[in-house]
């Protein structure tokens, strides 16, 4: 600890005499050995290397000299004291961590805009990987890492904390659309645009801690093939993903806040991007808040500003397993969270995607715009053609979840396609509200299976159930689960259709209409349930009860 302290001290002292030209024109590893001869790990202060904090300066050289020299040092801290750290892309080292100090600001630059070569002052993020043979499996934004506003590959020790902040300005949102508050429009494939708040690839353990990030471009975080991962306390306000955990093992997500209206809030996927199918697997997501209610800024400025009820938004914001799914999800919770004006809690194999061992609880959402909960094993197989084929989806337990005031045009979705049932699935202690008044003309309603169609639970259309909609389905509990229409409802609460071996046990739904409704139904049972009668049936087709 003393060595630390006296190189500290000789670096602030260095920063008072006026010496940071002296710094910047050393070489990083003769820095490093004059200044921390002891090599214990120092701070590395971005001024000491040149580095204004104007907000009008390109700060990025000043930066990454400060990178480089923490590295040759063996590792240590680059400090981002307060100030608007104006910079294109920033490359991440080994055993380095960034501190973005109280009042810090990193600024992406402004990227080119369409048709142009360069950006702010003639910079340009760093150039996009290129492309692969396996690129069509995922979109391009998953498939390149290099073009980010702070980005590492192959590393290992790194981190990124501190209670500054991280504005994407200068960065794309993907592809060609439309403006997302007031903000340029860059094209995510343009040479030179930044696509990414932060990008790793193939990494090793990382930790992400206390800082906040503003408009974070395509993803805010894109971690892909990343192993022993921690993110707490994290802030994301932003126009597309909060964070996407794509390949990654070992991984720990708490005590977040993710506003993203336009794209999911928490992403675990499982791509194809590594050129190789790899699982998603032993993750915790825990204490975190998803929503997608709030204007771009408000959550992050404290104002909680909520998108007019005419806003053309999606409202996402959710925690979502997929669309990519190539490897898999296994062994997973997700625990104590809460969804607010936005989506619900979405599991997805579509691309072959071995799906087991998750846990749901302790969840509450308020305000959801689409299906509390969306389970889906469907057939996209967006991979290599020879080695993908339709995956499974089994073991996951849901429990102990309340969810108020839903959309009531779409009900909670468990749906595998033919001769791919969906299996092992216990849901408990639920309680589900929603607006209710659905028209007659709903009963008759029998939703495609669109089996190869890019899943979102919007693409089925209106429900015949107010409750949960199953379909092909074996092995299902649920017990102490309830449904409540605000306004009177004529759909039936549970609505069965190729669902093997069911049990229902004390659930509850309103009395003025059948509860179930049974297609191509076998070995079910009802038990003890407001709901229904005791009954037991070997097989039901075409029956109301």
């Amino acid at each position: 600890m003393d060595s630390f302290n006296s190189a500290r001290r000789d670096l602030l002292r260095l920063g008072g005499m006026g010496l940071a030209a002296t710094a910047v024109t050393t070489h990083p590893a003769a820095y490093a050995a004059n200044h921390n001869p002891g090599g214990t790990p120092a701070i590395f202060d971005i001024r000491t290397y040149g580095a204004v904090g104007d907000g009008k300066t390109v700060d990025t050289p000043a930066v990454n000299r400060a990178i480089e020299a923490a590295a040759a040092a063996g590792g240590g801290t680059v400090l981002f004291p307060a100030g608007s750290w104006l910079c294109f892309s920033i490359r991440l080292k080994s055993h380095v961590a960034l501190y973005l100090g109280q009042g810090a600001t990193i600024l992406a630059a402004d990227s080119p805009l369409p048709g142009a070569s360069t950006g702010y002052n003639g910079g340009t993020y760093d150039a996009a990987e290129p492309n692969t043979a396996w690129d069509a499996y995922q979109d391009y934004g998953h498939n390149h890492w290099h073009n980010s506003l702070i980005w590492g590959e192959s590393l290992n020790d790194v981190s990124i904390t501190g209670p500054g902040l991280i504005n994407g300005k200068g960065l794309s949102f993907g592809g060609r659309r439309e403006a997302r508050g007031n903000y340029p429009v860059f094209v995510a494939e343009q040479p030179g645009v930044g696509n990414k708040a932060i990008a790793l690839k193939n990494c090793r353990n990382v930790i992400f801690r206390d800082f906040s990030i503003l408009k974070g471009g395509h993803f805010g975080l894109l971690l892909t093939g990343v192993d022993n991962l921690t993110i707490d306390n994290l802030k994301i306000d932003t126009d597309r993903d909060g964070m996407d955990l794509d390949c990654c093992r070992n991984a720990r997500v708490s005590n977040c806040t993710v506003n993203s209206p336009w794209d999911d809030g928490i992403c675990p996927k499982s791509s194809y991007a590594l050129g190789y199918s790899r699982t998603t697997e032993d993750v915790t997501i825990t204490n975190c808040y998803v929503t997608g209610n709030y204007e771009l800024g408000t959550v992050l400025d404290g104002t909680f500003k909520k998108f007019a009820p005419e806003a053309r938004v999606p409202r996402t914001g959710r925690i979502k397993c997929g669309t990519e799914s190539n490897g898999g999800f296994k062994n997973i919770t997700i625990s104590n969270c809460v969804f607010d004006g936005c989506e619900g809690l979405a599991l997805e194999s579509e691309d072959g995607a071995l799906c087991e061992d998750i846990t749901i609880s302790n969840i509450t959402m308020r305000d959801i715009f689409t299906a509390p909960f969306f389970l889906r094993l469907g057939a996209r197989l967006r991979g290599p053609k020879e080695s993908t084929q339709v995956g499974k989806m089994q073991r996951i337990l849901i429990n102990n979840v309340v969810s108020s005031n839903a959309n009531s045009r779409l009900c909670s979705i468990l749906s595998g396609v033919p001769d791919h049932a969906i299996q092992d699935i216990k849901l408990s202690n639920i309680y589900q509200e929603h607006t209710g008044g659905a028209s007659q003309e709903a009963l008759v309603i029998r939703p495609p299976e669109f089996v190869e169609k890019y899943p979102d639970p919007g693409m089925f259309g209106p429900m015949p159930a107010q409750g949960f909609y199953l379909r092909h389905l074996r092995n299902l509990e649920m017990s102490h689960v309830e449904i409540r229409p605000m306004q009177p409802d004529p759909r039936p609460s549970f609505f069965l259709d190729n669902v093997s071996r069911a049990d229902f046990i004390a659930v509850t739904a309103p009395a003025t209409n059948p509860a179930f409704y049974f297609d191509k139904v076998t070995d079910l049972r009802i038990l003890l349930s407001r709901a229904a009668k005791d009954i037991q049936i070997d097989s039901a087709d075409n029956r109301s009860l």
